[in-house]
């Protein structure tokens, strides 16, 4: 038997490599003579780097950037082959980088994650994959267009600075000044959020409370949003509303297709291509997979969604093994999953389960093995 292990990790208690790791020791507690293929992965969001550097051999690159109120930190990104990048936007512009009671998207700017990319073109870096979950920002991602050359002038001339305030100040925008080297550069926006850049399901009203704004600050946040989109589609005849994810990491989806030409895919997609999933099925016999709880948006774009699809492609059965199912997650079964089940085998808190993750995880999968034991001796006896 040939088994091939790719998983989302469950968030706060199992990484991606341990469920790799676990599966292992009970795939083999029941085929001593298995062959196993693991293979981190994520969906866009965080430890998307760590999984695809691991998968795909590639080596990680540090940077002095500017955190989201532009203090000065270190944050890290993957290069590929030495000529491909995988951003995190959330290293350098994310929420988690900014403190609770200074959480404020007016205050707040995706001016590092330009210079990540910035960095990565001084690597040589010719194709770049951003993710841009997890954000804390909503400057329409003038930070990032300005760190890369981008100026966005008030109406009296004066540049600024790329604050998610300044959004209403914009008069014009001057590309003049933008890395000639993005010329030659592939741009990848790993983007699984389908909200426009402005109205009622835009960025401003959709996710600015998240990031620490009062209902005053997302008003204002969307009026200067929609008077940024004005600008744009005035000077370049783009109108961001019609660009599926335009409102990702506030506003950044928009900026990278406007200024930098990218093209928005699906975060499994993109990381599936980058550690080159397909080749590696050759010979195998069953796929496992898996997430913290799988539940009706399990099919929107997760790693669940992506690992089965490719798997029905192929023609491979596809299981998934999930810390819960919650309301919906059979849907997940139309999208190349063979079957479903999870880690809880009694009644139990959240908080046990997690704490006891590791146990569980390992008694289901050995149970797991063993019924596909079973039905490998039902198809030889048939």
């Amino acid at each position: 038997m040939k088994f091939l292990f790719a998983s989302d990790a469950f968030k706060g208690s199992l990484s991606s490599t341990q469920i790799i790791t676990l599966l292992t020791h009970a795939a083999r507690q029941v085929f001593p003579d298995c062959e196993c293929i693991g293979l981190p992965v994520a969906d866009g969001g965080e430890g998307t780097v760590e999984a695809v550097v691991s998968a795909a051999g590639g080596r990680y690159a540090a940077a002095r950037v500017h955190d989201p109120c532009m203090n000065s930190i270190t944050a890290s990104y993957g290069i590929l082959n030495g000529h491909k990048a995988i951003i995190e936007m959330s290293a350098a512009s994310g929420l988690p980088l900014v403190p609770p009671d200074r959480r404020n998207p007016l205050h707040t700017t995706t001016f590092g994650t330009g210079e990540l990319i910035r960095d990565a073109l001084d690597n040589g870096c010719q194709e770049i994959a951003i993710a841009v979950g997890g954000s804390a920002t909503h400057d329409g991602g003038m930070g990032c267009m300005r760190a890369l050359g981008v100026k966005f002038l008030s109406s009296s001339g004066t540049e600024l600075d790329g604050f998610g305030r300044e959004l209403g100040e914009v008069a014009q925008i001057d590309t003049g000044g933008l890395d000639s080297r993005l010329r030659d550069c592939r741009i990848t926006v790993m983007c699984d959020v389908k909200n426009p850049l402005c109205g009622q399901q835009g960025a401003a009203r959709t996710f600015a409370k998240q990031k620490g704004a009062s209902p005053a600050a997302v008003e204002m946040l969307e009026k200067g949003m929609c008077h940024y989109r004005d600008v744009i589609r005035s000077q370049y005849g783009i109108d961001c509303d019609t660009i599926t994810g335009a409102g990702a990491a506030g506003g950044l989806g928009a900026a990278l297709r406007v200024f930098l030409n990218g093209t928005m895919q699906s975060g499994i997609e993109t990381v599936l291509t980058l550690i080159g999933f397909d080749q590696l099925l050759s010979g195998v016999d069953l796929i496992i997979t898996g997430e913290g709880c799988t539940d009706s948006q399990s099919i929107c774009g997760k790693v669940m969604m992506g690992i089965g699809t490719h798997a029905k492609a192929h023609g491979i059965p596809c299981i998934g093994l999930s810390g819960s199912l919650g309301e919906g997650a059979e849907k997940i079964l139309d999208c190349g999953i063979s079957s479903l089940h999870c880690i809880i085998d009694r009644p139990m808190t959240l908080a046990y389960a997690m704490e006891h993750a590791e146990q569980l995880y390992t008694a289901a999968a050995v149970r797991l093995f063993r019924t596909i034991k079973v039905g490998k001796k039902i198809r030889h006896n048939a």
